[in-house]
């Protein structure tokens, strides 16, 4: 085999199988959170109160030895083991610990695991939850990404440069931490904005990622231990469970929060509904928890269309406990729980008599890629939610605008990195506070979270750093938890946000700063380093696809890169007789390493012999670059040059004015 191919073997596996280490739930050993507890789980946190008594529920043959509780601010509290009953935990929150949402440290005799977002202690019981609802994550270890700029959104680069020439990648990774530390900023420390993230599904790709569910439990992190609580079901892609139990949670549930009850169910994989079994024991759990209100999240959604259309509307005076209703009612409803031919009739009618009988107000799902908000008013006047929402972290939806292959499948509609932001109050009402108007044909209706507010963290040996890209019309304040190394301070002279230290922790191995940050509009950054970096980024390319460029044809450039905290910014010049005649930004294929793959696409070169020159930036303004020269019938090996520079590359730390929800997100453009 040939040298380059051999090395473009390397890079290929190794843009497939890098991915960031993480550890955010292990301790002393390689046992994951799963093959200790059944629940809580990352996913699915324990709930209550100081005093309360929570539920632990250990696997069968695993003895728990002792349960702690710990924050960056708060604790150690040991959680005090009162009986077992069915060979589930009674165990009582210590009456003086802190309203927080905490680690939970496990020991027992399969081994240790500290659990974020174990156990979330509050003060009191909420009178309305304020629901950041996410779906779709698609979290992979592989190189899943989109591009985004303002509105647009497209699969490739030489798409999104059509609309701007500054765009950013999403790979599902930065889409998903994006979300959960945007909410989070926006969150309970903040002032009660929001109070709970949600995910209805499809947390991973491929439900046998181990990487991709060990990336999004750092993601879930990133937005718990900064103080906001997270709670997610599995969907199809999770399915089945091979990865999902050990990583995120059961496969259905109930949690209690005061007067709510939040039942999560799992509609399967290709079965897209859950089965009879599990809606009687959701009807045992709404029985045993009479008086609640009452929020269901499943994957898949009910509804296919309304009376207004495929898009959604409103569905109203109708029954599903009268035959002539029921009939006239199945024709809006989804195949996935009615079947083609009705086959499913008693699942569907049987899960929609439950939602009129005890006054379910809202059920939330995603699967669909597309916003679709369907207001089912019964015949008794009660009115019942069903919020589809778009996806959160895929890259793999409609272009915004559609692109010429989207227009060829037949899908012409745009789609959008999404959420939304939903209140549910303890009398029932359901709200959508930050948009006028939820019935808007073939239009998003979630809000630009993360399309326009995206986070790129990077943790190196010698320090950590954050670039930050607001696009909306405020700037966004909050708590950012970041994961740093031993003795790391926050560098003032290259970070351009305003901050302050809350306080700083060493929980289960990993070392984690907590601050107040002002995130202000455009790209900011913030850098927490033992010493000021002086190192320049090392970069090469490691091959061309294809390997030998046709002049005018589109051809893709990898490239290896790496450095001691983290490389800012990356691009590629096409330099042809000395000169420079274009320039393209690359892009990593692993957006939380220091040591990874980036890319590029180059549209074309109208010459056979030209030069590549790639130069990587990082947080100190100190740069890499290499050059990479092709020929008319071959091409030369790298010439890799470095240059240093220490300049700061920002300003002073910018005073910005405290925004909690930026005014973009009231109002559609």
């Amino acid at each position: 085999m040939k040298a380059g191919k051999i090395m473009a073997l390397l890079v290929a596996l190794l843009a497939i199988a890098a991915v960031p280490v993480s550890t955010v739930w292990a301790a002393s050993s390689s046992v994951t959170p799963g093959e200790i507890l059944i629940q809580p789980l990352p996913g699915v946190p324990a709930i209550g109160k100081p005093g309360d008594i929570v539920e632990i529920h250990p696997v069968d043959g695993v003895a728990i030895d002792s349960l702690q509780i710990v924050s960056i601010l708060h604790g150690p509290y040991d959680l005090q083991i009162v009986g077992t009953e069915n060979g589930v935990i009674k165990a009582k929150i210590p009456e003086d610990a802190v309203p927080d949402d905490y680690f939970l440290v496990v020991k027992s005799n399969k081994g240790e695991v500290t659990i974020p977002n174990g156990v979330w202690v509050i003060k009191d019981a909420p009178t309305v939850l304020r629901i950041a609802h996410g779906s779709d994550l698609h979290v992979t270890s592989g190189s899943k990404m989109g591009f985004v700029c303002g509105d647009y959104f497209q699969k490739s680069i030489p798409e999104i440069l059509q609309y701007c020439d500054h765009p950013y990648a999403m790979h599902s990774y930065t889409a998903t931490d994006s979300f959960v530390t945007y909410y989070s900023m926006t969150g309970l420390r903040s002032e009660n904005v929001i109070n709970l993230i949600i995910s209805t599904g499809d947390d991973v790709d491929t439900n046998g990622d181990s990487e991709g569910y060990k990336m999004l439990d750092e993601a879930i992190l990133h937005g718990t231990a900064a103080g906001t609580p997270f709670i997610s079901i599995k969907g199809n892609h999770d399915h089945p469970p091979t990865y999902y139990n050990k990583y995120v949670g059961p496969r259905y549930f109930y949690e209690v929060i005061g007067d709510f009850l939040i039942i999560g169910l799992d509609s399967r994989g290709e079965e897209r509904h859950p089965e009879l079994e599990q809606l009687q024991w959701m009807e045992n759990v709404l029985k045993s928890h009479p008086n609640k209100t009452v929020i269901v999240l499943v994957h898949h959604p009910f509804w296919y269309s309304t009376p207004d259309g495929k898009w959604g509307g409103t569905i109203k005076g109708y029954t599903a406990f009268d035959d002539g209703d029921w009939n006239a009612l199945t024709k809006f409803i989804s195949w996935d729980w009615e079947g083609r031919n009705g086959e499913y009739d008693e699942i569907a009618r049987y899960f929609l008599q439950m939602v009129e009988k005890y006054n379910v107000r809202l059920v939330l799902s995603g699967h669909i890629h597309k916003d679709k908000p369907v207001l089912y008013i019964d015949k008794n006047g009660e009115k019942h939610w069903f919020y589809a929402l778009t996806t959160t972290g895929a890259p793999d939806k409609t272009s915004n605008p559609p692109s010429e292959t989207d227009k060829q499948r037949g899908y012409t509609k745009p789609s959008w990195y999404g959420s939304q932001v939903i209140y549910v109050y303890d009398n029932g009402t359901v709200e959508f506070p930050l948009v006028s108007d939820m019935f808007v044909q073939d239009k998003p209706v979630s809000l630009p979270v993360p399309q326009k507010f995206i986070v790129y963290r990077q943790n190196g040996e010698d320090g950590t750093a954050v670039k930050f890209v607001n696009e909306l019309d405020n700037a966004i304040s909050g708590p950012i938890v970041l994961e740093i190394p031993e003795g790391a301070k926050v560098d003032p002279e290259h970070t351009n946000i305003t901050y302050t230290v809350l306080g700083e922790r060493e929980i289960g191995g990993t070392y984690y700063m907590l601050l107040n940050v002002t995130v202000p509009q455009g790209v900011s950054q913030i850098t927490v380093v033992k010493s000021p970096d002086t190192q320049a980024p090392t970069v090469d390319v490691g091959y061309l696809t294809p390997s030998k460029p046709q002049p005018g044809r589109q051809f893709k450039v990898f490239i290896a890169a790496k450095d001691n905290v983290g490389i800012r910014d990356m691009k590629v010049q096409i330099i042809s007789d000395g000169k420079v005649t274009a320039e393209y930004p690359a892009f990593s294929m692993q957006p939380s390493k220091v040591d990874a793959t980036y890319y590029t696409e180059i549209p074309g070169v109208d010459t056979s012999e030209f030069t590549i020159k790639v130069i990587a930036t990082d947080f100190y303004g100190n740069t890499g670059e290499t050059t990479y020269t092709v020929g008319g019938s071959a091409t030369t090996s790298p010439s890799t040059t470095q240059t240093e520079s220490s300049g700061s590359t920002c300003g002073p730390a910018l005073i910005v004015g405290l925004a909690l929800l930026p005014v973009l997100l009231r109002k559609r453009k």
